[in-house]
């Protein structure tokens, strides 16, 4: 379970032709299947991070609706979680308890919550850190914690508002690579937000990009090549350009 459809989505800030109002979305309609990758490319303020937060039920839309299975998305909860750029951990909890906090809301026995939390640190290769606390981690290890809190809830639905955008090249690359390790083995529908062209390629099955602001989906592109991804491949070169020149086009640059 987990398929998404967004339908017909706008989002207006203010009263609808008021001269303050600002249009950041504008009928943005897409669906990804069960299970697959999606990111959102495009420029700053094309409403990358607004769609994101109406399909965490953060905002709501102005028109259309956000989907999983057929049910609209209208608030917040554990089917639909969110992993932010700055890690959004609490301080003053240790890694177990940041992992078990949702498990906690959720009214799990503690049992089941300790196998579970457990797991998740195993799972994206926190082993020895459970009793740690965020300030003593790297930003890399910071945002294995809120994957690891956000997948331990069993979601349909992973957000990712540019996970990686604070890391280094090196650690985002590596991370990269352990997301798709961890969604592998335990697949999610993921949508991700990115401005990295790269970073969309490596990681989706399906790619959105959207119009500068009103953002409007230019194309929807499927990614149909082979795990792991080969930046020197003729056909990721090839796509490469392509969504290149979809965003340049947006400023008229090459």
């Amino acid at each position: 379970m987990g398929r998404l459809a967004v339908r017909g989505l706008s989002k207006v800030y203010g009263k609808r032709d008021a001269p303050n109002s600002i249009t950041a979305l504008r009928d943005v309609s897409f669906e990804v299947p069960n299970h697959q990758f999606c990111a959102i490319l495009g420029h700053s303020g094309c409403g990358k991070t607004t769609l994101l937060n109406i399909a965490a039920g953060f905002e709501q839309p102005t028109a259309g609706v956000v989907l999983v299975d057929d049910v609209p998305i209208r608030e917040p909860g554990w089917q639909n979680t969110m992993i932010f750029q700055d890690y959004a951990l609490f301080p003053w909890m240790s890694v177990y308890q940041n992992i078990v906090f949702g498990l906690e809301m959720k009214g799990w026995p503690k049992h089941k919550r300790n196998g579970i939390t457990h797991h998740y640190i195993d799972l994206v290769g926190l082993e020895g850190f459970a009793d740690t606390y965020p300030h003593q981690l790297s930003g890399g290890m910071r945002q294995r914690v809120a994957i690891a809190r956000a997948l331990a809830v069993e979601p349909r639905l992973l957000l990712m508002d540019e996970p990686f955008a604070a890391l280094d090249a090196q650690n985002r690359s590596f991370m990269q690579d352990e997301l798709v390790r961890i969604w592998q083995r335990e697949p999610k529908t993921v949508v991700l937000v990115t401005h990295s062209i790269d970073e969309a390629i490596k990681l989706s099955d399906c790619i959105a990009v959207m119009t500068r602001r009103p953002g409007r989906v230019k194309e929807f592109i499927q990614v149909d090549l082979p795990r792991p991804r080969d930046e020197d491949d003729s056909a990721y070169l090839k796509l490469k350009r392509h969504l290149r020149n979809l965003i340049h086009d947006e400023t008229g640059d090459r």
